[in-house]
């Protein structure tokens, strides 16, 4: 596993040769103020967000800092299932025009070397794929809805490899020891199967802790993917290493990145 910086977590899976990824922490590089502070990469079109300047500061500093081999391919993520083929600027199957704009995606696959995938998140799962050969990547933005919704089956339906050749790493999320939920949530992934249950722990009247990573584990499962690597980070009870949206409501995003280098 690669040494990693103080502003970044190299995945710890077993990725075929050459294949690089891991997730962003909040300190250790960039320049945003409070409650941005310090490595914000999102959120520069939100009302409350950053200055636009600090986050386009914050991914050149990114990139240079990890050496990346080209910019990252950032999405405009709407807790939805499409994806995006970085090779081709298509999204589900329909190419995007070039308008210099993010493409509206939660997840993103490449089969070509140089190209970086990126995630955005604060709470929400990040989940990077690779097919057990390194020639395929997939990676994901995986918060409740998504995961509900089928943004996982979805991504791993666009890298067009089976189930059993793909290894998975579950990045740092909201988890289950702070993450409390409503009955709409449970209800959304219980209704459709009831074996998800397992993933909630009743807390008060209508609420309820819910596991992110075991619900994602799931769905993996159900898909052939074994090798599941990852899932024990929580950004809630993390404060000094990531930002949470359930914790401080204004706060910036981490980035989860996926790349080849040969």
């Amino acid at each position: 596993m690669d040494v990693a910086p103080p502003f970044f977590e190299f995945a710890d899976w077993p990725a075929p040769p050459g294949v690089r990824g891991g997730s962003t922490r909040r300190l250790g590089l960039g320049a945003s103020p409070p409650p941005f502070n310090t490595l914000n990469l999102g959120g520069h079109r939100a009302a409350d967000g950053d200055a636009a300047e600090h986050v386009l500061a914050n991914r050149a500093a990114l990139r240079e800092a990890l050496g990346l081999p080209s910019a990252p391919r950032w999405l405009r993520q709407v807790h939805g299932t499409a994806v995006f083929d970085a090779d081709t600027g298509a999204v589900d199957g329909a190419l995007v025009p070039a308008s210099g704009e993010e493409p509206e995606a939660d997840a993103a696959v490449t089969r070509r070397a140089g190209v970086v995938l990126a995630v955005m998140h604060a709470d929400c799962l990040p989940m990077l794929l690779c097919s057990d050969d390194g020639a395929v990547l997939g990676a994901a933005h995986a918060g409740w809805r998504g995961l509900a919704a089928g943004v996982v089956e979805a991504t791993v339906a666009a890298m067009r490899v089976p189930g059993e050749r793909v290894i998975a790493w579950l990045g740092p999320a909201a988890g289950p020891a702070n993450y409390e939920v409503g009955e709409e949530v449970r209800a959304a992934f219980v209704d459709g199967d009831a074996g998800a249950a397992v993933a909630f722990t009743a807390t008060r009247p209508g609420h309820w802790r819910v596991d992110l990573y075991a619900l994602a584990r799931r769905r993996l499962a159900r898909l052939g993917v074994a090798r599941v690597h990852g899932g024990g980070r929580c950004t809630i009870g993390e404060p000094h290493a990531f930002f949470s949206h359930r914790r401080d409501a204004r706060t910036g995003r981490m980035a989860s990145l996926l790349w080849r280098v040969s």
